[in-house]
């Protein structure tokens, strides 16, 4: 099927309070501007140069969202345009958004990355260290940031009860973390492949690729 039929049809099985993000990472510009073209103005990458290009080059009311892991040296390249950063895992990193964002004259929104998975390769903070920053008075003294949410990454399994264990995980730290940060409005879990269990344990937020723009070629 098409880029048009396949947004549509996600779309349609969309809650009205998800968002989705559709990851446009490895994807050519025509297949953005067909998206774009059906309505789509949220896209997600997880390359910066990548997304810079893209930015550059297609439509500006475009949302921009990075979706992948961040390196503090590109932060730079992003800061006068993105709308999201999705990985925050580390205090240093938010440290030099807030740095580059004063430097744009911008305030960047963010979303702290948890660790929720049984992989070990998957990047994120635990519950202590997430709650120990939040506490932190030097985190609240980051005036050019604004913490929007949390996002995880489920287990890669067929095991949907594991899956869905680890989202209602994700669920009860965010309402936790809710309490301290009233800001907190996102809760971004569920790709592709388990989106709807995601949204059955309250995502707000969806990151769907290869269901919109077809598999991957990475080569």
């Amino acid at each position: 099927m098409p880029i048009k039929e396949n947004l549509v049809q996600i779309k349609n099985s969309l809650p009205n309070h998800v968002t989705l993000v559709a990851v446009s990472k490895t994807k050519p510009k025509e297949d953005l501007m067909e998206a774009y073209d059906a309505g789509q103005r949220i896209f997600g990458e997880n390359k910066i140069q990548e997304m810079t290009e893209k930015w550059e080059a297609l439509p500006k009311d475009i949302s921009w969202h990075m979706i992948g892991h961040v390196q503090r040296n590109k932060v730079k390249y992003m800061a006068p345009y993105v709308s999201l950063i999705h990985g925050v895992d580390s205090f240093k990193l938010l440290k030099e958004i807030d740095k580059q964002a004063q430097k744009n004259n911008r305030n960047i929104a963010c979303l702290l990355q948890m660790h929720i998975a049984e992989e070990s390769t998957k990047f994120g903070l635990d519950s202590e260290e997430l709650f120990a920053m939040l506490n932190d008075t030097n985190f609240k003294a980051l005036d050019n940031i604004t913490i929007k949410g949390l996002m995880g990454m489920a287990t890669f399994t067929d095991d949907e009860a594991q899956i869905r264990k680890e989202f209602q995980n994700l669920r009860q730290l965010y309402n936790k973390a809710k309490e301290l940060v009233p800001s907190l409005e996102v809760l971004s879990m569920g790709m592709s492949g388990d989106y709807k269990i995601a949204i059955e344990e309250g995502s707000t937020m969806v990151r769907i690729g290869s269901s919109i723009f077809g598999a991957r070629n990475y080569s």
